[in-house]
């Protein structure tokens, strides 16, 4: 019986084991309903259960990604027939990488494969963050449910924050990411408000929440990645896009 379980923890073991394999991948993802990307990339390393690469695009814990590869068959948990592995796989963790010392890269993230199909609420809200369940699918892979932290529709009904907002004027350059990877828009701007975590700017940008900006402050001599959680026009008639900051936090 002894024997039986450590044979049994060893190709567990193996099943985890990372691999590391650069290969090609194609990693679509759905920023919002009418906002959408392709790029091709490479892994780092992969497990039958997820993997590591960079993207010259943001992203954030908790979004859903489809990535399509040339996935060896002995590491796929379905289609074993097919040429391509096309798995939904579960940002879980994003590092902010410098892309002039990393070929345009400007994250690397760790992701899991969460099956065949995204659930149907993504479909209605690509911009929607899930995270991990306490069970797997029939594929064996994890299952995922909506992130029950999210406090987004909270802090837009309300405007309660996990943190203080400090009224500092700050100015910012805002670039939006296009489709391509460019920053097709960009406006220069204040903060409203400020925290560690995020901020409120005046804008005239049309943007829509689950897109990414990349902020750039000459005076603190900082850059950083921050998605739109809410966009909404104040009583004096101005704009203000609410935005949480990326892999990183505003040194206050």
């Amino acid at each position: 019986m002894a024997r039986e379980t450590q044979k049994g923890e060893g190709k567990s073991q193996r099943q985890r084991e990372r691999f590391e394999l650069a290969l090609p991948v194609r990693v679509q993802c759905r920023e919002s309903l009418d906002c959408e990307w392709v790029e091709m990339s490479r892994l780092l390393d992969v497990t039958p259960f997820g993997a590591r690469l960079r993207l010259k695009r943001p992203t954030e814990p908790g979004r859903l990604l489809l990535l399509t590869l040339p996935m060896p068959r002995p590491l796929r948990c379905f289609d074993h027939v097919e040429d391509q592995y096309r798995v939904w796989s579960l940002v879980r963790n994003v590092k902010v990488l410098d892309p002039a010392t990393q070929k345009g890269s400007l994250v690397e993230i760790g992701v899991a494969f969460v099956g065949k199909r995204p659930p149907k609420s993504f479909d209605e809200d690509p911009s929607r963050r899930y995270e991990i369940a306490r069970s797997i699918n029939e594929l064996g892979l994890p299952t995922i449910t909506e992130e029950s932290s999210d406090l987004i529709s909270e802090i837009s009904a309300t405007d309660k924050r996990k943190e203080t907002r400090h009224s500092i004027p700050i100015e910012l350059l805002v670039e939006v990411f296009a489709p391509d990877g460019s920053h097709a828009q960009s406006e220069h701007t204040v903060t409203e408000n400020i925290s560690r975590q995020g901020a409120a700017v005046f804008t005239t940008l049309d943007l829509s929440p689950g897109q990414f900006v990349r902020l750039t402050n000459q005076q603190y001599q900082s850059a950083l990645l921050a998605v739109v959680r809410n966009r909404h026009v104040a009583a004096d008639g101005i704009v203000r896009l609410h935005l949480e900051f990326v892999g990183c936090e505003w040194d206050l």
